[in-house]
């Protein structure tokens, strides 16, 4: 999994977002050519008005038991494709789901 840390304490990754599923659904990690390794999830919310970036910081935060207030959307608030921002001390899971 690429990840990197900055000066601010906190670690990023790369998630694909799938909106408008039957379900919310972590499907796990995949090769990436750009990213390395990036995290497939299956989302509910339609993409409109924010709804399935507030839906996706939401499974991310019951998944990693963590408070929402600590991820955030870095890049890609309007892609499939986007950066999450999450605290140092995060531990990811290498065989997810």
């Amino acid at each position: 999994m690429q990840t990197w840390f900055d000066l601010t304490k906190r670690v990023k990754f790369h998630v694909r977002v799938t909106p408008n599923a039957k379900q919310h659904a972590v499907i796990g990690w995949e090769s990436h050519p750009l990213h390395g390794k990036i995290l497939r999830l299956r989302i509910a919310a339609p993409p409109i008005d924010g709804a399935a970036n507030k839906a996706l910081i939401e499974l991310l935060a019951k998944e990693l038991r963590c408070s929402k207030s600590q991820l955030s959307v870095d890049k890609g608030g309007n892609s499939r494709e986007k950066t999450i921002i999450a605290p140092d001390n995060l531990i990811l899971p290498i065989n997810w789901p």
